[in-house]
C-alpha cells in the first residue's frame, strides 16, 4: 500500500470573547470537553482520539480529534463542531475566546505512550534527535511500544526507537 501525506478532514469555528477573569487549566478544559463529548459520540460509531486545549501565537485552540473505521468525513467534523459548539455556548465553561477545531486524527502528533498503543498497526513518521538505524527520519508501520522503545516495521526491518530520541512522531494518512 502506498502512503502519502494528505490533509485531514477539519472544521473550525471561533467561539466567545475574552471575558477576563480566572484562567482555567488546559487539562481541566480537556477533561471537561471529553466528558461532554462521550454522550454525544455514544452510538455514532465515532471514536474520540484526543482533546487538546493549547495557546499558540496568543490565540487559544480547542482541538478535538476523532476517528472511525471507515474514515472521518467533513460531514462528521461539521456535525460534531456544531453540536459541541452549541453545548459549549450553552455551558460557557471557558472564559477565554478560542478557536474550536474538530478534525480526523489525520496526521495527529503522537505524544503519549498511550498514543503509540492506540495507533498500533498504523503508518507513522518518526523524526529523531540523533540517528537511529543510520537515519533521523523513519517511516513505517507502528508495532507498539515497550520498555521505553517504539517498535516500527519499516518494510525492510523492524526498528526500535528509544522514546527519548524522538523529536516528533505523527500518523501518516494512507490512501
Amino acid at each position: 500500500m502506498k502512503t502519502r501525506l494528505v490533509r485531514p478532514a477539519l472544521c473550525v469555528r471561533t467561539v466567545g470573547s475574552s471575558r477576563g477573569g480566572n484562567h482555567v487549566k488546559a487539562e481541566d478544559v480537556e477533561n471537561l470537553v471529553t466528558e461532554i463529548l462521550r454522550p454525544m459520540l455514544d452510538g455514532k460509531g465515532i471514536e474520540l482520539v484526543d482533546v487538546e486545549y493549547v495557546r499558540e501565537g496568543g490565540q487559544w485552540y480547542l482541538r478535538v480529534y476523532i476517528d472511525r473505521p471507515e474514515g472521518v468525513s467533513m460531514d462528521d467534523c461539521e456535525w460534531l463542531n456544531n453540536e459541541l459548539g452549541a453545548k459549549l455556548d450553552e455551558l460557557d465553561p471557558i472564559p477565554q475566546s478560542y478557536v474550536l477545531e474538530v478534525s480526523s486524527s489525520g496526521e495527529k502528533p503522537l505524544r503519549r505512550e498511550s498514543d503509540y498503543e492506540r495507533f498500533r498497526g498504523r503508518m507513522v513518521l518518526i523524526t529523531t534527535y540523533a540517528p537511529v538505524d543510520g537515519r533521523k527520519s523513519l517511516e513505517g508501520r507502528l508495532l507498539g511500544v515497550a520498555d521505553g522503545k517504539v517498535r516500527l516495521d519499516t518494510g525492510e526491518r523492524t526498528v526500535e526507537v528509544p522514546r527519548e530520541k524522538i523529536s516528533h512522531a505523527r500518523l501518516v494518512v494512507e490512501v
